[in-house]
C-alpha cells in the first residue's frame, strides 16, 4: 500500500532545539539535513520544517527525483561495522576478556549506556 505524501511527510524525523546563537527555536528533519527552520516558538519551528519538507519532497516529485525513505519506515539488520584504531581494539578486547563477555557484547552494551 503506497504512503501518500502529506502521511508521508509526518513520518520523518523531525527535532526542535534552542539556538543560542539565533535566540530561537530551530526546526529540523534528520532525513533533509540541509533544511532548517527558525522560530519564535517551538511550535512553529515544528510546524514551519514539517512545511519546508512537503514544500521540498513535493518539488522532487514533480522533477522526478528520489524522496529520502522516513527513518522511521526502515528497516535495520542490528549489524554495522566500526573500524576503531588497534590500541582501542586491544583495550576492548581485554575488558571483554576480563568481564567474560564476547567483544561484541561488550561493545553492544557500552554504546547501549
Amino acid at each position: 500500500m503506497a504512503i501518500k505524501v502529506a502521511e508521508k511527510n509526518n513520518l520523518y524525523t523531525y527535532r526542535v532545539t534552542w539556538s543560542g546563537e539565533d535566540k530561537q527555536y530551530l526546526g529540523l528533519c534528520a532525513e533533509f539535513p540541509s533544511l532548517s527552520w527558525l522560530a519564535d516558538t517551538q511550535e512553529e519551528a515544528l510546524r514551519g520544517i514539517s512545511n519546508v519538507v512537503a514544500e521540498v519532497i513535493s518539488d522532487m516529485l514533480s522533477n522526478n527525483e528520489p524522496v529520502p525513505k522516513p527513518l522511521a519506515t526502515k528497516r535495520y539488520s542490528g549489524k554495522f561495522s566500526v573500524r576503531v584504531l588497534p590500541d582501542v581494539h586491544r583495550s576492548l578486547a581485554i575488558q571483554a576478556a576480563e568481564a567474560d563477555v564476547s567483544l561484541n557484547r561488550l561493545v553492544s552494551a557500552k554504546l547501549s549506556k
